[in-house]
Order: structure tokens, then sequence, then C-alpha cells
């Protein structure tokens, strides 16, 4: 007999409501332990509002969202990032004074009280990491330079290689690829799926390019409600994901 791991983050019926606008409609949403999970949609499908639920900056109004087992449905934002939830938003969010090698030193602190943030003196493990982060990112050759001054895709990297350096258990990265050329959104793919293991990552984007790069298990959102689920071969041959999605997104990629 198989034994099937328990989720790293199981959501239940999620339902989210602005203002009597449903945007998450009884969603039903897991994520493996160490895997990959991306999320596609047409703009004001929920993609958002569910990366707001799970890490606390939407408030379910019916269901449950658990994470290691436990109940974080109603926990504050703080608490929810402590737990090993981390996640990148799709503007860069980078410190543009601070230089490079900075940036991912304070994301990599453990001790994160306002004095100990700003000291001068990084600790002889957290150096390494910040290290080994930059060359996974490939920006150990713009170590010194400030963060402000980076070309767009090297800051969007600087960001997945700041929200890596917190060592949650579960990245969100909403959008990695928003303004990148083909070759830097391959390399996005390849230092994605380089994070798998040792990180969970949800990955929202609506670049098919990209998202066939990553090559992992898609769910569709649709209207607040999951539409479908499967590999991208599957996801592809839908005929109501070509009418609700893929056609648009072939469109506005063609516009």
């Amino acid at each position: 007999m198989i034994t099937v791991p328990a989720p790293l983050l199981a959501v239940e019926n999620l339902t989210v409501e602005f203002d009597g606008f449903r945007a998450l409609d009884g969603v039903n949403f897991s994520v493996q332990p160490g895997s990959l999970r991306i999320v596609i949609g047409p703009n004001g499908a929920g993609k958002s509002t569910l990366c707001d639920a799970i890490i606390g900056r939407a408030r379910a109004t019916q269901g449950r969202i658990s994470f290691k087992g436990e109940n974080i449905t109603h926990l504050p934002e703080f608490e929810i990032v402590r737990r090993g939830i981390c996640r990148k938003f799709q503007a860069p969010g980078v410190l543009s004074n601070l230089t490079v090698s900075q940036n991912v030193q304070i994301a990599a602190r453990k001790d994160r009280s306002w004095l100990r943030s700003f000291s001068h003196r990084v600790p002889a493990a957290e150096a390494e990491r910040t290290a080994e982060i930059l060359e996974l990112v490939g920006l150990s050759k713009r170590a010194d330079t400030l963060a402000g001054g980076l070309a767009h895709g090297d800051m969007q990297w600087l960001e997945i290689g700041m929200v890596v350096a917190t060592d949650a258990d579960l990245l969100l990265l909403d959008e990695p690829t928003a303004g990148m050329g083909p070759h830097d959104t391959v390399r996005t793919a390849e230092l994605i799926t380089s994070l798998l293991g040792r990180h969970a990552v949800v990955v929202i984007d609506h670049d098919m390019s990209f998202v066939e790069a990553l090559d992992g298990p898609v769910t569709v959102l649709h209207q607040g409600k999951t539409l479908r689920e499967g590999s991208i071969a599957e996801i592809r041959s839908d005929p109501e994901v070509e009418s609700v999605y893929l056609g648009r997104a072939r469109d506005a990629a063609h516009a």
C-alpha cells in the first residue's frame, strides 16, 4: 500500500468576498512538500487573491487553510510568515539604497529585531548563505551594486533570492517573469526548478512559454473557481481552458 504524504499546504472550500463580490468561490488547492504548483487564469480569476489568503492579506469568508497540519486561516500575516511561507510580489520590493548583498543579508537574518537588522556585523553563517544565494541567482558579480541600479531582470532575481534567503518552506512567486524577455524567462524557470526539494513553490503567471518551461502541475482558475487541474499537456488540450483563457493569452502575447 502506497502512503501519500500529507500536503504542506491545504486549501479547503475557500471563499473570499469583498463587499459582496466573490473573488474566490469554494476553491480547493494543495501543495506537497518540496513540490511545484503553477496557477494560471485570466485577469480577475482570483490568482492573486488566493496568494493573499494564504499569506494572510485577505481573509476567508468560508473555508480553511492549513499549513504543516496547522489551521492558519485566521492568523495575522507576520505569524504565517514565521511559520514558513514567504511571498514575492509582482513588483520588486528591494531596498534600492542598499547593495545587492545587503538586501539578501537582511532577508537571511535569523534575528529580525529592528536594531539587529541594521547592524553592520554579519554572522559568518549568514554571510556564507548570502554568497550561496547570490551565486544561485547569478548576481555574485553584482554583490556590491546598489539594488536601485539593477536592470529589471536582475532586480526580479534579487527578490527571488531574498525570498529564498528566508528559508521558508513555501515560496509564493507572483509573476516572477513580468517584464522579462525570452532568455531571462527561461533562466528564471531553471532557477525556480533548482529550488524544488528544499522549498515548495507556487508560481502565478500568464506567460505560457514560461509555464511550459517550468513543466509542473497546473491549476486553472476562472471567475474565482477551479476550472481545471493537470499537466501542461492536459491543460493545453482542454477545450474549455482554450475557450476561456489560452486563446486570450495567445492574442495578448501577439498584440
